[in-house]
């Protein structure tokens, strides 16, 4: 097989090409990708949600460290693997689930993505709405109609968040990287601004060793309860680190991508659950109850300069963190599903118009609603990851033919059967299905936290023994990503 295919028309946008990689993403700003990554409304609520484990504040802490060590692994490969290929994920996935069967795995991640888009700018506006109402109580009157199930200042404050992020993205990756450069290390301003101020409320004196349980955990429970806190922390970040290659494609070498990964996963998160725990326990030797969120703790500020620090502060780093977990993905994975039509920008004003459609305050008001519908849908992000990685690393020892990913002749090695790959299908399956069961089988509650991690393993596992049963089309040689791209490849319609 020649190394230079002509590129179809059902497969290429400019978008997706390696020649778009601009390796303008080095470690500093992988580091601040991380840092607004991690910091936001949702990163606290899932960091205090660790003491329904029975944790002491110490053991919350391992955890989250633990956790954060898992990531900085599995990002590692996924993120070598995006600078070393150039392309994003949805292209990426071509090589293990067909040119065509990529779109499964693209669509699986930017529905989740665009449902929690949608509640990251929504808790976001009901920050900024608490501002406003403190600032200008003349607004009050707003907030008593309602459309939909939110407040007409609601609306206003929700509409303004999603048409910045809108704004922002539209403007092009690297005014994205700009953004994440600010909003990663803003948040620690007001994260550590919160947190002195919580400690003061709580006397400067907080106990590490206290378990806020009603009842002490065995010892056996506790050892669970850790290793199952230290998975629901990797769990957190299952989505971001199955797209990382969307970003890590624009990093000029993998020492960055994994220096970035370092300073940002086992430096920065591990920080960032530290002063997370001790917000929790000082809120909860102030107010009795550890789980109150950040909206919550916010709003309980008298003094109005904090407060207004505060609230920037975080309204800022929730969009920097909504941008490039939940809007990047979907709009890439949009431009995969339709590359002839689908442009950054026609994506990502789609995105965010069904971010508002599908109304996320009263997805986020309903538990049953996010567990079931996100939270199954999000089952399949472990199985996905499981079949990529062993697809990249095992079965092809980190070799793609670049050209191959945007053809669409039925004699290319990622064309498979009509352009999907049954094998990966099958693994997807498999491995979904015990995530699934994991989550969902009341009878197994206890082993929800690992849905995530067995599907990884299912899914790669039964991945790689159909491939041995039924191997892999044979690899090109030589490989064209080893090789330097044609400035220009023929595009053919079809």
């Amino acid at each position: 097989m020649s190394a230079v295919l002509a590129r179809s028309t059902r497969l290429y946008n400019k978008e997706l090409t390696p020649e778009s990689a601009t390796n303008t993403w080095k470690t500093l700003n992988l580091f601040n990708w991380w840092m607004a990554g991690w910091h936001s409304m949702a990163g606290y609520t899932m960091a205090i949600g660790l003491f329904a484990f029975g944790l002491s504040g110490w053991q919350a802490i391992i955890a989250f460290i633990a956790g954060a060590i898992i990531l900085y692994g599995l990002n590692n490969l996924t993120g070598v693997a995006g600078q070393r290929e150039k392309v994003p994920f949805p292209v990426f996935a071509r090589a293990s689930f067909g040119v065509f069967g990529a779109n499964i795995p693209a669509v699986l991640r930017a529905i989740v993505a665009v449902f929690w888009y949608g509640i990251q700018t929504y808790l976001a506006s009901a920050a900024v709405m608490i501002l406003v109402l403190k600032i200008a109580p003349g607004t009050a009157p707003l907030t008593e109609s309602t459309f939909l199930g939110l407040s007409s200042l609601g609306w206003i404050c929700f509409l303004a968040l999603s048409l910045l992020q809108w704004a922002v993205l539209l403007a092009g990756l690297e005014t994205v990287r700009r953004l994440t450069d600010f909003a990663g290390p803003t948040i620690w301003v007001a994260v550590l601004a919160l947190a002195v101020w919580m400690l003061a409320r709580a006397g400067w004196t907080i106990d590490l060793s206290a378990v806020t349980t009603p009842e002490t955990p065995s010892a056996g429970r506790q050892v669970l309860g850790v290793a199952s806190a230290a998975f629901i922390v990797a769990a957190y970040m299952a989505g971001p680190s199955l797209n990382f290659a969307d970003f890590t494609r624009n990093a000029p070498s993998e020492q960055s991508v994994r220096r970035g990964n370092a300073l940002g996963l086992l430096i920065n998160a591990s920080l960032f659950g530290i002063v997370s725990v001790i917000i929790a326990l000082s809120a909860h030797t102030v107010y009795g109850d550890e789980s109150r969120d950040l909206v919550d703790l916010v709003r309980d500020i008298d003094n109005v300069t904090v407060l207004l620090v505060t609230i920037i502060a975080v309204s800022v780093a929730t969009a920097g963190v909504n941008i490039i977990c939940n809007f990047v993905a979907p709009v890439y994975d949009l431009i995969n599903i339709r590359p002839e039509w689908f442009t950054f920008r026609r994506a990502g004003t789609l995105v965010a118009v069904l971010s508002v459609a599908v109304t996320p305050w009263n997805l986020f008001s309903s538990p049953v609603i996010v567990n079931q519908l996100i939270g199954g849908i999000g089952a399949f992000m472990g199985p996905l990851f499981g079949i990529i990685t062993v697809d990249y690393y095992i079965l092809r020892a980190r070799r793609l033919h670049a050209e191959s990913l945007f053809s669409d002749d039925p004699n290319g090695v990622y064309f498979y059967r009509r352009g999907y790959n049954p094998r990966a299908i099958i693994a997807l399956i498999a491995g979904g299905s015990i995530s699934l069961l994991l989550t969902f089988v009341p009878a197994w509650s206890d082993a929800v936290p690992f849905a995530w991690p067995a599907g990884i393993v299912v899914g790669g596992l039964a991945y790689a023994l159909l491939c041995r049963w039924a191997p892999l089309p044979a690899h090109p040689e030589p490989s064209a990503s080893q090789a330097d791209p044609p400035a220009e490849a023929p595009v053919r319609a079809r």
